[in-house]
């Protein structure tokens, strides 16, 4: 099945029926592992002690508050460049859950950081581009709301989106490019991960977890927003019916009362 079969709302309704329960599964089978592994298995670390295990929370949100938007970004070539119907409902399904991981990576972040910095909050390049990243999604959140023609929408959402993928690479490269708080890159490097294995294990299915949360709701945040697409057309088309069917009542009153 192609991205071209999806395009038809009822088919992608049908597999997400199917789908759905067995994802929902496997993302709670996945969290109970991973928050097994990250509480009980992983070790203390030598100099973080206890609060090491935030990470097991802070990375994979980070991780998956990037993710979100590389998905709200393709969705929107797939909008702008290939028509593809359900793009636009990929996209805005996606953006609260983008900007949930993104609090989520702040907020772990900040509890972190207290006992490690000595404080919640610094303005490096890392945390000030990751805060300009929940301000985006907000933006995007707000402007879906506030622009009630979904296609008119959709188009807006879909520039901006595109133009914010900027920010992304800033976040992405912000400790290679600035003096930072934030270490470099540990995990995808040339050198193989800089993290031992039984840190990196419990954090690879903690990242699983997450990934298998995110699908999940995406899915179910794209079936709603089908679904409420669905029942607008439905009212709009009564509201259109109404007055020709109030008009036709009265050409047919009119000889009536004539005689």
């Amino acid at each position: 099945m192609t991205l071209y079969d999806l395009a038809n709302p009822t088919r992608f309704l049908k597999l997400v029926k199917v789908v759905l329960p067995w994802l929902i599964v496997a993302t709670v089978a996945a969290l109970a592992v991973g928050l097994y592994f990250a509480f009980f298995v992983a070790p203390e670390d030598y100099q973080q002690g206890q609060t090491v295990r935030i990470m097991f929370v802070h990375v994979p949100s980070a991780q998956l508050a990037l993710m979100c938007y590389a998905m709200m970004a393709l969705s929107s070539v797939g909008s702008l460049v290939w028509k593809h119907p359900l793009a636009d409902v990929s996209a805005k399904a996606a953006a609260p859950l983008g900007a949930a991981f993104t609090f989520l990576a702040l907020f772990s972040g900040a509890v972190w950081g207290k006992p490690m910095w000595g404080t919640f909050w610094v303005w490096d390049a890392r945390l000030t581009s990751f805060l300009v990243l929940l301000i985006m999604y907000l933006g995007i959140i707000a402007l879906w709301k506030a622009i009630e023609d979904p296609i008119k929408a959709a188009k807006v959402n879909a520039i901006i989106t595109l133009v914010g993928v900027i920010n992304v690479v800033i976040i992405k490269f912000s400790v290679e490019w600035w003096n930072t708080l934030h270490q470099p890159p540990s995990i995808i490097r040339s050198g193989g991960p800089a993290i031992h294995s039984s840190i990196l294990i419990p954090l690879g299915l903690m990242a699983l977890a997450f990934v298998l949360l995110f699908v999940t709701l995406h899915l179910m945040s794209m079936r709603n927003e089908i679904m409420r697409r669905r029942i607008r057309a439905m009212r709009m088309r009564a509201a259109s019916a109404a007055p020709a069917a109030s008009s036709s009542t009265i050409t047919k009153a009119a000889p009536a009362g004539a005689r």
